[in-house]
């Protein structure tokens, strides 16, 4: 049986601007990742590393991340209708681009709802074609 692997993303901070899905999947590699602003959570989720791009929805959940709820964290965050429709807009301004082997297709990364309470700056639960996932940016703290 093959060891676990680790890799944690941007250990340093230098790594400039990036936007990833972790797509949950058995792959035996572990993503690790500060999350939740100056609150510093670390998460870690294991499957396979997708970028993604989308510099307009980056930008909006910025906004709503560091500007609106400060950089310090979402944790026990009771979200209004507002907050969460421009969360759905700026998931709706990245491209996940799926690819079967033959052909790629771009597609809107959707929030995963059922998982809600995970949601914080850099670390937002979202469904793709690939399966569930969450989709990561360098941390504001």
């Amino acid at each position: 049986m093959a060891a676990h692997r680790f890799v944690f993303l941007d250990p340093d901070g230098t790594a400039g601007r990036w936007l990833y899905v972790v797509v949950t999947a058995p792959t035996g590699v572990h993503y690790q990742q500060q999350y939740g602003g100056t609150s510093c959570h670390q998460g870690e989720l294991q499957g396979f590393l997708v970028p993604v791009t989308g510099p307009d929805g980056l930008a909006a959940l910025r906004e709503l991340f560091e500007r609106d709820f400060r950089g310090a964290g979402t944790q026990h965050h009771t979200w209004s209708d507002g907050e969460l429709d421009r969360l759905r807009d700026a998931l709706r301004g990245i491209t996940y681009w799926a690819c079967d082997g033959d052909t790629e297709e771009p597609h809107e990364l959707r929030l995963d709802e059922d998982r809600l309470a995970e949601t914080d700056e850099a670390w937002v639960p979202v469904l793709t074609p690939d399966g569930p996932g969450v989709l990561v940016w360098p941390n504001s703290d």
